[in-house]
């Protein structure tokens, strides 16, 4: 890995913030690497649109300013309306289909769908962990950290009342990653 940009987008009270706090977590303290990071709301917190912007290196980062993403995960239709263009060609596109339904003409990006929300309601019956599918799965698809390294990130971050189902739906996120074609 040079340097790697990924952004997360949706909507507030999905955890995307938390997402890329934990992502970035992984990577630097757990995983040796160099990271930056960055979050933006829309004017409603809870249900407005919000971003979070994560740049992982092995070198020391520049910029915390990303224009293009490498990975773009959307987990709401007006956030992924607002940053489809941010995606670079040749990027990973990871949306939720239950969330995103529909979608821009991108022949010039790979595209996958992860059934994170329905994923996280029939497994965990907790939907809010949605963004917890999203993480195992982008940890095991992408595979910029290790396992071990996500799992001790969320660990050391998530209240332990949550902690059982975050670590559970991480595991569903690998899940489906591995019935993934490469």
């Amino acid at each position: 890995m040079s340097e790697m940009t990924i952004r997360f987008c949706g909507f507030g009270g999905q955890g995307i913030i938390l997402s890329a706090v934990v992502l970035g977590t992984a990577a630097v303290e757990y995983g040796g690497k160099h990271g930056a990071q960055t979050q933006s709301y829309g004017s409603a917190a809870r249900g407005g649109e919000c971003k979070s912007d994560l740049i992982l290196s092995d070198k020391e980062i520049n910029s915390p300013i990303a224009d293009k993403a490498d990975i773009l995960v959307a987990m709401s239709q007006q956030a992924y309306d607002k940053y489809i263009d941010s995606l670079k060609s040749g990027g990973l596109l990871i949306i939720d289909p239950e969330m995103v339904t529909t979608l821009k003409e991108r022949n010039d990006v790979k595209s996958i769908e992860v059934p994170a929300t329905k994923t996280a309601f029939e497994k965990i019956k907790n939907k809010i962990t949605a963004n917890m599918v999203m993480l195992g799965f982008l940890q095991d698809f992408a595979g910029l950290i290790s396992e071990e390294n996500l799992k001790n990130a969320i660990k050391n971050l998530i209240p332990e009342k949550f902690l059982e189902a975050d670590l559970k739906a991480v595991e569903e996120g690998i899940k489906i990653s591995k019935n993934v074609k490469r």
